[in-house]
């Protein structure tokens, strides 16, 4: 097995953050993830997919494990519906492509979110009004202690906004393999009611193909490509109060941004809070937040993740201070 010692993590994060993991190793089919674990089970596992949603903040100890598995295979289908099985290593953009090619519907709204299909369901990836739970039927896991494999269901995941078991009361205790979700052939359910995808899609045709090219322009727009500014994309989760808090904050700050989610729960926009304390488009020595997204927060060339930390700690503080709400990171920090 070619496992790498010492190795830079630095072109594995889309931070481009400079650290080093104590070994590494890319594992290429689940015969090699299962014999990989066993010889190093009395070592630290870190399972690392497209990086794409991680903050390193120092020295990684023990065995980053780089997942690779590919493949994408129909494996049911009818005149209404196809059911797909994805393999943890294939890109999630890609994947959706590929989806909207063949005018299958479902995750065309999904289009653009970085990362690898295996971290889709650890914290219910979402945007534009869908989430993956929306079409999930199940996930293959491997338990990374005794190499079992374990199927969980749509209802046994325990999605929620940004989160699920796996990134919960299962962290790390499972590498999810393989996902399987059903899409649409005919009679699509367009979602363009969300932000200004209406807006973008103008006199088009509302179809799979104009709904995804509109959010890939508006993400593209708010987002810096991690080729030239590292970022996570959306550093935090946009927090949900209870009614009476909202009506309390509306009334104190009439801009405040924010939707109702179910009967007495509004989604607060943690853009807007950001934004509103002018810390968009503002730098503080190698980090800085992005000027076009209050929510993303970039390494402006040289930065470590400490420091990327110590300004979402700042933001966090600054947030509570003076709306009485604790932001909650959508990345992991190690």
């Amino acid at each position: 097995m070619d496992i790498k010692s010492n190795y830079s993590l630095e072109k594995s994060n889309t931070f481009g953050l400079n650290v080093v993991s104590e070994s590494f190793y890319i594992v290429k089919n689940l015969k090699d993830l299962k014999n990989i674990l066993w010889e190093n089970r009395a070592k630290k596992i870190t399972v690392l997919g497209g990086g794409s949603n991680i903050l390193f903040t120092k020295f990684l100890d023990g065995l980053c494990l780089k997942i690779d598995l590919k493949g994408i295979d129909i494996i049911e289908e009818n005149k209404n519906n196809v059911v797909i099985n994805v393999m943890a290593g294939e890109n999630w953009h890609d994947f959706v492509q590929w989806c909207v090619n063949k005018g299958f519907g479902g995750v065309e709204n999904l289009s653009l979110i970085p990362g690898l299909v295996g971290a889709a369901p650890i914290q219910n990836i979402g945007a534009y009004g869908v989430e993956l739970k929306d079409i999930f039927i199940s996930c293959n896991t491997v338990n990374i202690k005794d190499q079992t494999e374990k199927e969980f269901d749509q209802k046994n995941c325990l999605f929620g906004y940004r989160t699920s078991r796996f990134k919960t009361i299962d962290k790390n205790i499972y590498i999810i393999t393989s996902i399987k979700i059903r899409l649409t052939k005919e009679k699509h359910k367009y979602n363009i009611s969300y932000g200004s995808v209406k807006q973008e899609i103008g006199n088009r045709e509302i179809n799979l193909e104009s709904i995804s090219k509109a959010i890939i322009k508006i993400r593209k727009s708010k987002l810096p490509d991690t080729n030239i500014l590292g970022n996570c994309g959306s550093f935090f989760k946009n927090p949900v109060i209870n009614e009476s808090k909202y009506f309390e904050l509306k009334k104190k700050f009439p801009s405040l941004s924010a939707f109702k989610v179910e009967k007495n729960q509004y989604k607060i926009s943690a853009a807007w809070l950001i934004e509103f304390l002018k810390y968009k488009g503002r730098s503080i020595g190698n980090v800085g937040v992005y000027k076009n997204q209050a929510l993303v927060l970039v390494n402006l060339g040289g930065a470590t993740g400490k420091e990327l930390l110590t300004l979402a700690n700042k933001i966090t503080s600054e947030v509570y201070n003076n709306f009485k709400i604790t932001l909650q990171p959508e990345v992991e920090i190690l």
